[in-house]
């Protein structure tokens, strides 16, 4: 194999792995040899090659193997630092025209505001991406979203990349992953660049960076990143960052980030509601059935799939690619039954009840409480609105009813309960840490 039968083959695993993780992952790899069946690649930092190796293995070798050569095993990483070492240092001449085009090249264009379907969940970050991407004045400097994996955190931030560079070709905006931003400044501290850089990075108009979580405890990258972020905030250009949590929940980050980080908006997504899954499953639905008009599902297939899967978005469109590829097997309209043979594993996983002994134990971890306090007539108001907490949580994410989750809090009548649920949504406007807690609680219990 030689270096021109690796450069065929990266087309390939592009086209597998879509342009997002090739540029992360793929495009910064070099081929290094290939003996008695091992395929050795080069990263530039041990990380790389270890994310490579445990998620990538299988579709590089059945990419490289696809082209003619006979490889059993990838090793990747362990020559990264020695070649690394040789490569020419880049201008900013150079630099910015070939970030542009990384740029472009890094977004999918499937995440545009047009795809993105708002509920009541996402709403407020949906607006705020919105106002970021027209263009103008805004008075909130980062826009910072957060919330867990596949809820459109990535969605939104290239949607508002999309939207610049449509309506704005002359403004620099560049969007890439924490994870780059940390292998390109490893990779100028190596090649001694790091004036190269700084001026790439302090000259755009607009910077998005996505899964900050992910610079935690690296020092030199954070304290690099912190410079950028000011630097551009002082300049008046617009920094939109997003995370798996909120900057005073992601721990190792320096306490100067963290404070720069919630000076701005922060917005959290929380998990999709019913009619958003509905939303999300009808209009991959719609998309399929307008591209290959054989596509069909029975009635109330997708009412169905709303109520039963409540994970994230991502599973949710999962699951229609898989009854799509399904229906081009079976070529006939898909059945009720049929949808749940194919979909069996994601409905077992969405049948793990959440109890309201599970909502009183985490929400007595959190306020440092004992269990019996939940069905105790105590009354204090360290421990009644913990208990009131727990009841509106109880609500919230299960099926019972007032009745029965006044039972378990003691025999309490469901009037003690609904005035709870009131009182609580009441706080979460009201108090702001009443709402901080709610949310952590909730992610807690969903997570």
């Amino acid at each position: 194999m030689t270096n021109e039968a690796w450069d065929r083959a990266k087309g390939a695993i592009r086209e597998d792995i879509g342009a997002h993780n090739y540029t992360t992952w793929i495009e910064p790899l070099s081929f290094a040899s290939l003996d008695d069946g091992t395929l050795t690649l080069a990263s530039p930092t041990d990380f790389i090659g270890k994310w490579v190796m445990q998620n990538f293995e299988d579709v590089i070798l059945r990419n490289v193997s696809g082209g003619g050569a006979d490889v059993a095993r990838l090793v990747c990483g362990a020559t990264g630092r020695r070649i690394a070492a040789t490569a020419r240092p880049v201008t900013p001449d150079e630099s910015t025209p070939r970030t542009r085009a990384r740029t472009l090249n890094n977004l999918d264009r499937r995440f545009t505001f047009d795809s993105f379907i708002v509920g009541k969940s996402n709403e407020l970050a949906h607006a705020a991406a919105r106002r970021v991407a027209a263009g103008g004045s805004v008075s909130f400097n980062p826009l910072f979203l957060h919330g867990r994996v596949g809820l459109g955190k990535t969605h939104l931030m290239q949607a508002i990349a999309w939207e610049l560079q449509v309506a704005s070709p002359e403004r620099k905006v560049m969007y890439l992953s924490a994870e780059q931003f940390m292998y390109r400044f490893v990779q100028a501290l190596r090649e001694k660049a790091t004036m190269d850089f700084k001026h790439l990075f302090r000259t755009v108009d607009v910077l998005l960076v996505d899964d900050v979580q992910f610079i935690a405890g690296k020092d030199s990258t954070q304290e690099e990143f912190f410079h950028t972020f000011n630097a551009l905030v002082d300049q008046g250009k617009q920094v939109v960052i997003s995370a798996d949590r909120s900057p005073a929940e992601i721990s190792d980050l320096e306490e100067r980030i963290t404070s720069r980080l919630q000076s701005g908006l922060v917005v959290d997504l929380h998990p999709a509601d019913y009619e958003l899954r509905l939303g999300v499953l009808q209009h991959r639905v719609d998309t399929y059935a307008a591209q290959h008009p054989n596509f069909e599902l029975e009635d109330g297939v997708i009412e169905f799939l709303a109520t039963r899967i409540n994970a994230s978005i991502r599973v949710l469109e999962g699951a229609v690619m898989r009854l799509f590829a399904f229906a081009e097997l079976v070529d006939h309209r898909i059945t009720m039954e049929e949808a749940q043979d194919c979909l069996l594993d994601l409905l077992k996983q969405s049948e793990r009840k959440l109890t309201i002994e599970q909502i009183m134990k985490v929400t007595c971890e959190h306020y440092a409480l004992r269990m019996s306090d939940m069905t105790s007539s105590r009354r204090a108001r360290n421990v009644a609105r913990p208990r009131q907490m727990a009841m509106w949580l109880a609500k919230k994410l299960t099926p019972r009813s007032y009745p029965e989750i006044g039972r378990k809090f003691g025999g309490r009548d469901h009037t003690t309960v609904l005035y709870a649920v009131r009182k609580i949504e009441e706080l979460i406007v009201e108090d702001p840490q009443v709402a901080e807690d709610a949310q952590l609680l909730q992610r807690k219990l969903e997570g």
